[in-house]
């Protein structure tokens, strides 16, 4: 079956389900690194990403967003001059109740009867103003790192905001 809509997900409802222990088969989480670029220097400009709403975001979603904006800043400001981290894990466990559509589905699928789910994803529940992504970067790569983190954005099923940390007064 195809995947859902994120704005099936996006809506922060019910418990977290999140003991793994007690359900087999949850899908791993699609994000490959939290942390990229140059990992040992202390870079002097922070800007982080925030959600302006409560909200809860796919694992795929948070991929697409680190992806987007690593490229963009390993291309235009070397991978030297940045320190890109995801701030967030995707715990809590998505569930679908599946059902079959076609020719005899009537016969197959039981409707609404045992509709807990299966697994079908994480997610990361995400707070007002809580940082998703940040970037430490030195003051001449400024720009690129805010436009990095607007493309990121575009990725992710709510507003968000950039907000410059450290070093305001070195940029403007």
């Amino acid at each position: 079956m195809a995947r859902k809509p994120a704005v099936m997900y996006r809506q922060v409802k019910g418990m977290a389900y999140t003991r793994r222990k007690f359900m087999g088969g949850v899908p791993n989480s699609r994000i490959q690194q939290f942390e990229m670029g140059n990992l040992k220097e202390d870079f002097p400009v922070v800007l982080t990403l925030r959600v302006k709403n409560r909200v809860q975001i796919r694992h795929t979603s948070l991929e697409a967003g680190r992806i987007a904006a690593n490229r963009l800043l390993s291309k235009e400001a070397g991978v030297a001059n940045y320190h890109l981290r995801v701030r967030v894990y995707p715990h809590i466990v998505l569930r679908e109740n599946k059902l079959a559509t076609g020719a005899g589905a009537d016969r197959v699928s039981s409707g609404m009867r045992a509709a807990f789910g299966k697994n079908v994803g994480t997610a990361a529940r995400l707070e007002r103003n809580q940082v998703i992504l940040s970037v430490s970067c030195t003051p001449a790569v400024f720009d690129k790192a805010k436009l990095a983190l607007w493309k990121a954005s575009m990725k992710y099923p709510t507003p968000c905001y950039i907000d410059v940390e450290k070093g305001k007064e070195l940029v403007m």
